[in-house]
Parts: structure tokens; C-alpha cells; sequence
């Protein structure tokens, strides 16, 4: 494959037009990367992507793979149940060029067929939550990006990270699962438990809109503390007091079929809570004494 100079950015193709690979379009697109080709599974929603960039982009429905013009660059940013069947669908393409897939849990061994095949493979993933494509695209600078694979697809990786303004950083392929459920717990199940918090202080009175309205500023200063101090720095509240009274009240009035999640969730985290609680100075005594409570 041709390499591309220094000034010239490789030409790309997106399979897979949901959030993250409509982002990824507009966010490259922005930054003078050619987007020759989007593809997707329902060729109504791709070329509703596709609209979303200022220059003609040919659009191709998953099945017609086949037909694909092979680019500099292929990002496949499908599901991940979706890319073995990709794979195997570019294994039939004659020219061998370099494809990045943005899976968090599974590593470039998934592209396995097309290394052998001579192919540049590896994979970058973004360490941001993308709900929609033109907020998504603005979400890539600054963000960090866990790129891995052969060495000649790092480099690729880590140049499109660079002109995204992002930063990126390596781990082994092995180690990929266990990153992503790290991602997940800091985003998803955060997302999850504020959602426990809404149902819990809509038991008070207030609305799901008037809760969530309430406890946002919240959880925006916990972030603020966050990016200042360690977690156990951070911590703040009942547990980092060490304040047995409160807790008991707190499980007392976590009772009922309708709190049992909440409940459940409030003695898990409490138990983790209190020995960031206790490497920030905690009495080991007291915490042992809330320990006993939340069991």
C-alpha cells in the first residue's frame, strides 16, 4: 500500500455508522482526513451519517462490502458480535491496508485473518461516553485512547489519535477485558447508580426530573474533587466521618421491596467507601464498627 507523506492524511473508510463511528467521521472529517467511504448495516441510517459531513461520501450497505474501494485507513466500528462477520467480508478484498477496530473489550487478535493476510492491524478505543455523533466528535480532545496491535498499526493509531488532539496509551492484548469493565465502572454503572439515587430520593416526593435536577450539582463537585485529590481524598460524607448514627439511620430507611436494590448497592459501596475512608485517616475501630452494621 502506498504510504501517505507527512502532510498527506490517509483516506478513510467508517464500517459501522452508529455514535461512535458517525463521531469518528465528523471528528477526522474536521480535521482534513479524507472519509471516502461510510458503511452500515441499514443504509438509510448510514447515509443520515454520512449527511452529517460537507463532502460526498460513497455509501455502502454492510453486504456490499464486497464492492468496497480499499482506503489507506478502514475503522470498523461496529458492535462487537459484528466483527468477525466484517472480517470475513474484507478477507475477500484483493489490496491489504490497515484497519483499526474501536472495540474496548476485544484486542486486534479478533483481526487475526487479516494479519495473516498481510494486513496492519490493531485497535484504538476512546475513553469517552458518545450519546450523539456532533457532541461525540467535540468529546475526542483531550480524551485518552487505549491503542494496541502491530507495531505499524500503532503508529497509524497514535497519529490519528495526535490529530484528534487526543493522547493515547498501550496495554497488552490480554489485558483489554479488563480495562474495558474498568471504562464500564467508571461510566456505565456510575450512569446506573445515579439512576438508584433518582428512584431513592423519588421516595421522598420529588419527581425523577426535580431528583435528577437536584442531585446533578452533586455529582458534578464529586468529579471536581476527583481531578484535585486521590479517591480517598476525595471522599466526603457519612462514611468518611466515620458517622455510625447516620448509617444506621440510612439502613433503617432502606427497607422495603421497593429499596432492596438500594439497599444492596448502599452496603457494597459503603464497605469499599470505608477503606478509602480508612487510608485517609478513619479510626479502623469505627469503620469495623460500620462494617458490622452493613452486614
Amino acid at each position: 500500500m502506498p504510504k501517505p507523506n507527512r502532510k498527506q492524511k490517509p483516506g478513510v473508510t467508517i464500517v459501522g455508522a452508529g455514535r461512535l463511528g458517525s463521531a469518528l467521521a465528523i471528528a477526522l472529517s474536521r480535521r482534513s482526513y479524507a472519509i471516502q467511504a461510510m458503511v452500515g448495516r441499514r443504509l438509510s441510517n448510514t447515509k443520515r451519517a454520512a449527511a452529517f459531513l460537507d463532502v460526498p461520501v460513497h455509501v455502502l450497505a454492510t453486504k456490499e462490502l464486497g464492492k468496497l474501494e480499499v482506503s489507506d485507513l478502514i475503522i470498523v466500528s461496529t458492535p462487537d458480535d459484528q466483527i468477525a462477520s466484517v472480517v470475513e467480508s474484507l478477507s475477500g478484498l484483493q489490496r491489504t491496508t490497515t484497519v483499526l477496530h474501536t472495540s474496548g473489550a476485544l484486542s486486534s487478535g479478533v483481526l487475526a485473518p487479516l494479519a495473516k493476510r498481510g494486513w496492519n492491524t490493531g485497535s484504538i478505543h476512546p475513553l469517552v461516553s458518545v450519546s450523539d455523533p456532533l457532541i461525540g466528535a467535540a468529546r475526542f480532545e483531550g480524551a485518552f485512547w487505549c491503542v494496541e496491535g502491530s507495531p505499524k498499526a500503532m503508529q497509524i493509531g497514535r497519529r490519528l489519535v495526535r490529530d484528534l488532539e487526543g493522547r493515547s496509551f498501550s496495554i497488552s492484548d490480554k489485558a483489554k477485558p479488563l480495562y474495558h469493565a474498568a471504562a464500564v465502572m467508571a461510566s456505565g454503572n456510575v450512569v446506573a447508580l445515579f439512576d438508584v439515587a433518582i428512584d431513592m430520593l423519588s421516595q421522598c416526593g420529588l419527581t425523577r426530573a426535580e431528583s435528577k435536577r437536584v442531585l446533578l450539582p452533586l455529582l458534578e463537585t464529586t468529579l471536581s474533587n476527583l481531578t484535585k485529590h486521590t479517591p480517598a481524598e476525595a471522599l466526603t460524607g457519612t462514611m468518611a466521618r466515620g458517622d455510625i448514627a447516620t448509617v444506621r439511620r440510612h439502613l433503617s430507611s432502606l427497607k422495603g421491596k421497593r429499596l432492596e436494590e438500594a439497599r444492596a448497592l448502599y452496603c457494597l459501596l459503603g464497605n469499599k467507601a470505608l477503606l478509602l475512608a480508612v487510608e485517609n485517616g478513619l479510626d479502623r475501630k469505627v469503620a469495623d464498627q460500620i462494617r458490622r452494621e452493613l452486614k
